[in-house]
């Protein structure tokens, strides 16, 4: 929210998009599960290639890898799968028991606990931004859903669900890996293309989130998450209104 003399503005984003069609966006996610998994544990430090994440998923050991990358692999491949067996029976919830459920999956082992919220403090590497105390995660997090059950756009209300649970860290760890399995699971509830960052854009996404943690600001990483839609024809685009907000007038 910025004021301009004496008219207040709050700038709101919608999105165009293909039409929404659930079933083929969940058969193009199975298809590209393997990429998935690989471009998620690329980002994470995982050397796995992707032929080597597509020899391990068919049960074939890798050799040359240490035992917590390979069960870093599994546990992101199976997170992915319950994320698609969710949606695909209409058990996608957007609640703490999902958020939970799937980070059990994505951070295990990995964390001093997973599955549940932490009960330390923590911090995120590169910014001055400080995650909130962990006696008011819970209380964060309902105000978070309130807010997103306030958007009506799927695309917005899935990346601030990703965002906020990614600048919070409501979990030890995997907290941006779980924020966008429950950021996919919306876009597929609603019938859209998942988004998946490529390990390529890896430098891209971590200066964008940098600059998000220090401000705050969601515009650029919109921007950013829409243009890794996985759709295969058209991206969805972002546009923003201003809308005034007569209370803030004066005469």
């Amino acid at each position: 929210m910025h004021c301009e003399g004496n008219l207040t503005t709050t700038m709101s984003f919608s999105v165009i998009s293909p039409p929404p069609d659930q079933p083929a966006a969940l058969w193009r996610a199975e298809k590209i599960h393997a990429g998935l998994v690989t471009d998620t544990v690329n980002l994470e430090g995982n050397p796995f290639t992707l032929p080597e994440v597509q020899t391990l998923l068919d049960g074939v050991t890798v050799g040359g890898h240490r035992l917590s990358d390979a069960e870093q692999v599994q546990n992101q491949s199976a997170s992915w799968k319950m994320l698609l067996d969710l949606v695909r029976n209409q058990r996608f919830h957007l609640n703490k028991a999902t958020a939970c459920h799937l980070n059990g999956i994505v951070a295990r082992n990995e964390a001093l606990e997973w599955g549940c919220f932490r009960d330390r403090p923590v911090s995120i590497a590169g910014t001055e931004w400080i995650p909130p105390d962990a006696a008011t995660l819970n209380d964060h997090f309902e105000q978070l859903l309130q807010a997103l059950h306030a958007i009506s756009d799927p695309y917005i209300r899935a990346m601030t669900l990703f965002l906020d649970m990614s600048r919070n860290q409501y979990f030890f760890d995997g907290n941006k890996r779980t924020g966008r399995l429950m950021m996919n699971g919306i876009l597929l509830h609603a019938g859209y293309d998942v988004i998946n960052i490529p390990y390529q854009y890896q430098q891209a996404f971590n200066t964008h989130m940098l600059h998000f943690y220090h401000t705050g600001e969601q515009e650029n990483m919109f921007a950013f998450l829409l243009s890794c839609s996985t759709h295969p024809q058209k991206k969805p685009t972002l546009y923003s209104t201003s809308v005034s907000d007569p209370s803030s007038s004066t005469s």
